[in-house]
């Protein structure tokens, strides 16, 4: 802003003196012409004066008709030395002509020098602004990118420097998630080496008792059989979400939205946990009517009540029970899972949607990425879920709006 002022100045100040030098210009011509005419009437009147006084019977109008007539007539000035096709009559407006002349010449010599050091300034300051564009660029050049460029003219240089600009808040913003991108990826690979550690170590341990204890009872043997398809199950499940959330972070996930009934899409989701309702003895009850439907993408929608439902069942105590229910009206379409387990915490509830977040009652099958998962499919549908617990249970509330 300031350098469009200071543009609008040398704008100004050029107008200024050109107006003034042609005032002073043709007010030179009017001194010339002045001093001109002064010569001229007073050589006329000279001359006027003599013949009225050597001839009186010639009247003053004759004489004034003789002056402002336009017929011409010859007179032998070249009898007295002069030339009227080169020279004045009056020798005394030569020396004006001269002296006006030399004037004229010195007045136009110092109105172009005096615009020709205007123009130098001029471009010694364009050039010195260049020259800050040019060191903005070789520092972008070494990803210093914290630059300040509003100090640059904003006259023929602005659509440069804007574009600069541009890039520069490109660069920034790509070399920022670049490293943000480097230290996401390094926390996920910490994540996911520690998530898959333990599983690995619980499986190992329980190989290595099957092995040292080959006389060990059928029932001894089958229960750790159990415990090792549960651990492959959990990081089956701990793979899966962490694919499937990665594709969600770099933008590579497509919804195909359909009518989907919702009986099938629950009953689907139930289907895919049955294995752990199984092992727990866990029965899950639904209600809602049948023809209920609504628009969203099957698969991604089973993957995220899954998960819910999953969470659910890790904090529910053995032979329990849980309820999903749902139903429709115009705005949105609504789906309530419910458990009687432990319950989650107050402390952990803002944060249990977080990635790898594991809270105080967590189960030790438990890895934190199910509900992250489950929330960013759910929003991406145009949803939302709700949270609320205490310790008689928790309740899930997903509402898909109609829009």
């Amino acid at each position: 802003m300031e350098n469009k002022i200071v543009l609008k100045k040398y704008i100004g100040f050029f107008l200024l003196a050109f107006v003034l030098f042609v005032l002073l210009f043709g007010g030179i011509h009017h001194l010339e012409y002045q001093a001109y005419t002064k010569n001229y009437n007073q050589k006329i009147t000279n001359i006027l004066s003599l013949v009225q006084e050597k001839y009186p019977e010639i009247s003053q109008n004759e004489l004034i008709e003789i002056l402002n007539s336009k017929e011409i007539k010859e007179f032998p000035f070249d009898k007295y030395g002069i030339d009227v096709k080169k020279e004045a009559i009056l020798f005394e407006n030569d020396t004006v002509y001269h002296d006006f002349n030399g004037f004229e010449m010195i007045f136009l010599i110092g109105v172009f020098l005096f615009f020709f050091l205007l123009l130098i300034k001029y471009n010694r300051k364009r050039d010195k602004e260049i020259n800050k564009i040019t060191q903005c660029i070789e520092e972008i050049n070494r990803k210093n990118y914290t630059l300040n460029l509003d100090e640059l003219s904003e006259d023929e240089l602005s659509i440069l420097k804007n574009e600069i600009y541009k890039t520069m808040i490109t660069l920034k913003e790509s070399a920022e998630n670049e490293h943000k991108d480097k230290k996401e990826l390094k926390q996920t690979l910490e994540d996911i080496s520690h998530q898959l550690k333990t599983p690995l170590t619980s499986i190992l341990i329980i190989l290595d008792n099957l092995i040292d204890h080959p006389q060990m009872t059928e029932v001894k043997k089958q229960e750790f059989i159990r415990d090792i398809k549960r651990e492959v199950h959990n990081m089956n499940f701990l793979v899966q979400n962490l694919l499937k959330l990665s594709q969600f972070e770099v933008n590579t996930i497509h919804f195909n939205k359909a009518p989907v009934k919702l009986n099938k899409l629950v009953q689907e989701s139930i289907q895919k946990v049955n294995t752990l309702c199984d092992l727990k003895n866990i029965t899950i009850k639904v209600e809602g009517a049948k023809e209920i439907q609504m628009v969203c993408d099957f698969h991604w929608q089973v993957q995220a009540l899954s998960n819910i439902l999953k969470n659910a069942i890790e904090y529910s105590q053995e032979k329990s029970k849980i309820k999903v229910s749902y139903e429709q009206n115009k705005v949105y379409t609504k789906i309530v899972i419910e458990d009687t387990g432990k319950g989650i915490s107050k402390k952990d509830l803002p944060h249990i949607f977080e990635r790898f977040y594991k809270g105080t009652k967590a189960t030790a099958d438990s890895v934190g990425i199910g509900l992250a998962l489950a929330k960013r499919i759910i929003e991406e549908d145009n949803g939302t879920i709700e949270v609320a617990s205490n310790a008689k249970g928790t309740i899930f509330i997903i509402k898909y709006f109609a829009l």
